[in-house]
């Protein structure tokens, strides 16, 4: 290899370097900002109660997929550590619905607020070729309507998740 063609590959190099590093920060810079416009819309998730009464559906083991603002499907919560998929053990109580995440706080969906609990096929970027989510749409205290999906390792267990007419 000459040294023209020595320089040339450098410079090249340095080139895609620089605009790999420009599309990075880009789309960090584009994730904060969605951060802070659905902050505004989200506000604070409900609070965690101090007692439950016993659990009407024990634990169901699977992922947390995400949540996202209705009725779009692929529009994503990024606020808070609602963007971020995590294995998660999801319960019933009397009160409302637990879902324990692993590596980020629980998301406590009080009784009062379920709208809807239905399966889907697609939800938070996420979509199967059969209704393998099971979607937990639900009304925050700011208002604002979400769906919450959550992907059981046995997907035999959304029987016990769904209303009787559904299941």
């Amino acid at each position: 290899m000459n040294t023209q063609t020595l320089v040339a590959s450098l410079v090249m190099a340095g080139v895609v370097a620089l605009v790999i590093a420009v599309l990075i920060q880009a789309m960090i810079r584009g994730w904060r900002r969605r951060v802070e416009r659905q902050a505004l819309i989200v506000g604070t998730l409900p609070a965690l109660p101090d007692t439950v009464g016993p659990a009407l559906i024990a634990g169901t083991k699977g992922l947390y997929v995400g949540s996202t603002l209705t009725p779009h499907w692929n529009d994503r919560v990024a606020a808070g550590d609602l963007g971020f998929r995590a294995k998660s053990v999801l319960s019933r109580y009397p009160e409302g619905i637990m879902l324990q995440r692993t590596g980020a706080g629980p998301i406590w969906i009080p009784d009062e607020s379920i709208v809807e609990i239905r399966t889907a096929k697609y939800l938070a970027g996420k979509a199967l070729t059969h209704n393998g989510i099971l979607a937990i749409r639900w009304r925050l205290p700011s208002g604002v309507e979400i769906d919450t999906g959550f992907r059981a390792d046995d997907r035999r267990d959304y029987t016990k998740w769904l209303p009787e007419e559904v299941a």
